[in-house]
């Protein structure tokens, strides 16, 4: 479990470093086209600014943009693994270990009640963290040319043929602005799965923090009555 724990906070310190990184890359190409590419002559004589950012600096956002989301989903799917194999085992533990002796020590009802209920919530926050979704939106080449596809994404062009699948891609390469728009499209719906897969691991984690605090409390509880009982 510790191993799994270093190695999602070492992922997500190599995805924030590579960000950090392109960010820097991107301000140093800027720098130094600013000298030349900045002012630009107009068909009047007068000068204006261009428009911040260049290709490389716009393809290096893009793909560092990328990255990182892809980071963060392994990130969070290794949490979401790791919180469903602890919610397993303890478990497991307490169905073959403390189930057969309730008969024998009912005070152990309560107690181990408590702990199950917390354990099965977080390991249903956490399988839905874990679990594929897929958005299916039906589209046809028509409506690319309005931006209302992603060609990017398997649950947009599944529906569509090899040919049409094929003619889209060409004409989405042919157009820069069309081109951007679907990967910030595409960036933007990577952004609202790891959202949600985010907020579900939180409410996985709390379940398991607040059933692991009040189940250890109670048995403590229990054993001190017992013990003022028999005393």
């Amino acid at each position: 479990m510790s191993n799994d724990l270093h190695r999602a906070q070492a992922q997500m310190e190599q995805a924030r470093t590579a960000l950090e990184k392109a960010l820097r890359q991107i301000e140093a190409d800027d720098a130094d086209t600013a000298g030349d590419d900045s002012i630009a002559e107009t068909e009047h004589g007068k000068k204006e600014k261009k428009a911040p950012g260049t290709a490389r600096g716009i393809e290096t956002l893009f793909r560092s943009a990328y990255r990182v989301q892809m980071d963060l989903t392994g990130l969070a799917d290794n949490k979401a693994n790791m919180m469903i194999s602890i919610n397993s085992i303890i478990m497991s533990i307490i169905l073959a270990a403390v189930a057969p002796k309730l008969d024998a020590n009912p005070w152990l009802l309560l107690p181990t009640l408590i702990l199950l209920a917390g354990n099965l919530i977080s390991i249903i926050y956490a399988i839905q963290a874990a679990r594929p979704r897929i958005f299916r939106q039906d589209i046809n080449l028509q409506d690319l040319h309005h931006s209302a596809g992603n060609l990017l994404f398997f649950g947009n062009f599944a529906n569509l043929s090899e040919d049409e699948f094929v003619q889209g891609l060409n004409t989405m390469m042919a157009e820069k602005s069309l081109v951007y728009d679907t990967m910030i499209r595409n960036i933007y719906g990577l952004g609202s799965v790891l959202n949600r897969k985010f907020s579900l691991l939180q409410a996985a984690y709390t379940s398991f923090m607040v059933a692991l605090v009040l189940g250890v409390s109670a048995f403590m509880l229990v054993f001190v009555w017992l013990s003022q009982q028999t005393a």
